[in-house]
């Protein structure tokens, strides 16, 4: 009788090893990756409110680099309850009861990595904090010098150079589908250009040149600095487990307030970006809002990429361009069939990427880990 129960207590033991060994089922990786969609079609909302926003601002208060600065700062509020766990932590009692010591099987390798630590979160944030800061600057600059929908095209550009980084670094597999998807994507931005090429730029700053050119480029210098960040981010963290986002984001909006402080002296000294007052209660209602807006947004995006591929968060960005015609035509403004149509290219590049990106997801965990190389030593 004692032989029978210790067989069965060990029995029990290798199947609670099985399930910790096993990799996740289809179902669970299924709703993650639906989750993280979800997190995606809202920051697409929130950022397509944010653009108007700050393009009606700029009518006003023309300065980019400022709105910017304060949004990013934004983050550090996520270092709060950080700060407060810390300095009202009780000291720890001399005494430490022991603890079992766990099973290390050789046979058995850990297929997990590690969590970061807080110094490796630190320096992973300063390290990123830069191109974070860049990309979000130049689309807002653009929004200067050209129109809301302009901006919103060029940025959404960012699905080619997620493509061709996300390949090089073995991040995206390059297939015809994911090819076909961008393509289908981009004859709808250029649509969208093709008709926007027509209009004149109405949310622009009153005291500045409009320069669609300029804008055009700098919101194109936004796509490729999104893509370089959620691929090498990508890369770096692997899996969303492993990293406090909290953490990581109250780091970037702290070392860009130490960091670029001196830039906004440096832009005031030269007369490229006055430091001034905001001159309304309005302009600082709109700040307060585009700070709110960044900081919960932008820590939305990059749960979603983690929770699915950077070409799906790059593509579904371009969802700010159907959203905008959306709200166009809620607000009675003409919506040309260009537009329409080309909003419906873009709404279908998303759907056929996001698609093919849940099926890769699922193959690939389902045939990274079979369970039937687990080999588990008997203890009968």
């Amino acid at each position: 009788m004692a032989v029978s129960t210790r067989a069965g207590s060990r029995s029990h033991s290798r199947s609670r090893l099985l399930q910790k060994m096993a990799p996740p089922n289809n179902s669970a990786l299924k709703r993650d990756y639906m989750i993280g969609i979800a997190l995606l079609l809202s920051v697409t909302l929130l950022w397509n409110a944010s653009n108007f926003i700050t393009a009606d601002m700029f009518g006003t208060y023309n300065k980019p680099f400022l709105v910017t600065y304060l949004n990013t700062s934004a983050f550090s509020f996520y270092l709060i309850p950080v700060v407060v766990k810390r300095l009202w932590r009780k000291p720890t009692s001399l005494y430490h009861p022991l603890q079992p010591e766990p099973r290390h099987n050789p046979q058995l390798p850990s297929t997990t990595l590690p969590p970061l630590t807080l110094k490796e979160t630190a320096r992973l944030a300063a390290s990123f904090c830069g191109l974070w800061f860049l990309a979000n600057w130049a689309v807002n600059a653009s929004l200067a010098f050209t129109s809301v929908p302009s901006a919103t095209i060029l940025s959404s550009m960012s699905g080619f150079f997620t493509l061709g980084i996300g390949r090089y670094f073995k991040v995206e597999t390059l297939s015809s589908v994911k090819l076909v998807a961008v393509l289908i994507s981009f004859g709808g931005v250029i649509l969208v250009s093709l008709s926007d090429s027509n209009a004149t730029p109405d949310l622009v700053a009153e005291d500045a040149v409009v320069r669609p050119l300029l804008g055009d480029m700098m919101a194109l210098i936004s796509a490729i600095f999104y893509a370089l960040y959620v691929i090498l981010l990508k890369v770096k963290i692997k899996s969303e487990e492993r990293i406090d986002m909290q953490l990581f984001f109250g780091f970037v909006g702290f070392f860009n307030i130490v960091a670029l402080w001196p830039v906004a002296l440096v832009l005031n000294w030269t007369g490229v970006e006055a430091l001034e007052w905001p001159g309304s209660g309005k302009v600082v209602m709109a700040l307060v809002v585009n700070m709110f807006i960044t900081w919960s947004s932008d820590y939305l995006y990059v749960i979603s990429m983690l929770k699915t591929t950077p070409l799906v968060v790059t593509i579904g960005l371009s969802l700010t361009i159907p959203l905008a015609v959306i709200g166009d035509f809620i607000l009675g403004n003409t919506v040309h069939s260009k537009v329409i149509v080309g909003a419906f290219f873009v709404f279908l590049g998303f759907v056929v990427v996001g698609s093919e990106g849940s099926e890769s997801v699922e193959a690939e965990e389902r045939d990274s880990t079979p369970r039937d190389s687990l080999d588990v030593p008997s203890y009968s």
